[in-house]
């Protein structure tokens, strides 16, 4: 994600990062050659190209394509937003259950199953975080979970799930002790039945992409309007038309492109979302749960959060 403060006129007009000019720039670059060879045609042989039509019915054709970029782009913001939601919704359901954690389990008789406990959790976040990232959610959880226990995530389906599934076994074990009773193991399950929920959400978000008809749709339709462009142009503006022919192209090719990085919250792409950054919270909630130093917030590169 893009953090910096709101720069000046100059730095908005030539700033790079974060910016979808870098992944546009082929495709205007050939939009911008092609209308100035449709200018130089028009100019030295008017008579074959016989460019008449004018701008209305691109007029036209752009306005409806304009509307449907605004309805896609809305949808991916949604998702990207939806995602940072339930993101910021596991940070505070971090925080209670570790604050509870402590509060219900406090004195130097219940150290190991407090930390226990606290470990699953931060197994279950980087075992989340790992699988939205494409990579092994297993392994990433493994590092926080006993040497004995650590096997037993690969084997499930899904070792963010295993990592709840050890902590409720956990509180159960501490139930039929006497240490906690039915009222307070009910409101702890509560509170892993909403890290499931959010679990579940993401992995929606993640798997369930927009239907590929719709970026079909504007990515065709954005070609052929850009390519057509300048034989609407080309008559009235003369040489200026590859400037208004490219200017069109970064509107449309840069809004299909942003659409993309929205889409996929999840990934590496400048405009998704920080999760390294949001773990390293997480970890330093149960850190300090633990009584250990937090780690050091994530620190942009370049004006960009991962």
């Amino acid at each position: 994600m893009v953090v910096r403060p709101r720069p000046g006129t100059l730095a908005i007009l030539f700033s790079l990062h974060g910016s979808v000019l870098p992944a546009v720039a082929p495709k205007i670059l050939a939009i911008t050659l092609v209308a100035c060879a449709v200018v130089a045609l028009e100019q030295r042989w008017p008579e074959v190209l016989g460019l008449q039509s004018g701008v209305a019915p691109f007029t036209l054709v752009g306005l409806a394509l304009s509307i449907f970029l605004s309805f896609r782009n809305n949808a991916c913001y949604d998702r990207w937003w939806e995602a940072r939601r339930q993101w910021g919704q596991l940070l505070v359901e971090m925080r209670g259950l570790a604050r509870t954690t402590v509060a219900l389990l406090p004195g130097a008789g219940h150290d190991d199953l407090r930390r226990r406990l606290l470990l699953r959790l931060r197994a279950f976040a980087h075992a989340l975080h790992a699988s939205l990232r494409s990579r092994d959610p297993a392994a990433a959880a493994a590092v926080w979970m006993p040497p004995d226990e650590a096997g037993l995530l690969g084997r499930g389906p899904d070792p963010a799930d295993a990592a709840l599934r050890l902590f409720a076994a956990d509180l159960g074990q501490a139930l039929r002790a006497g240490l906690l009773s039915d009222v307070l193991y009910a409101a702890i399950e509560t509170k892993l039945a909403a890290l499931s929920g959010i679990q579940a959400a993401c992995e929606r978000i993640r798997g369930t992409p927009l239907p590929f008809a719709y970026t079909l749709l504007i990515y065709r339709t954005s070609w052929l309007y850009c390519l057509l462009l300048p034989f609407g142009l080309a008559t009235s503006l003369g040489w200026a038309t590859p400037f208004a022919t490219a200017l069109v192209a970064y509107t449309f090719f840069g809004l299909d492109a942003l659409g993309d990085e929205l889409e996929e919250p999840f990934g590496m792409q400048a405009n998704d979302l920080p999760l390294d950054a949001l773990l390293r919270v997480i970890d330093g909630i149960l850190l300090d749960a633990l009584g250990e130093p937090p780690p050091p917030p994530v620190e942009p590169e370049r004006f960009v959060l991962r």
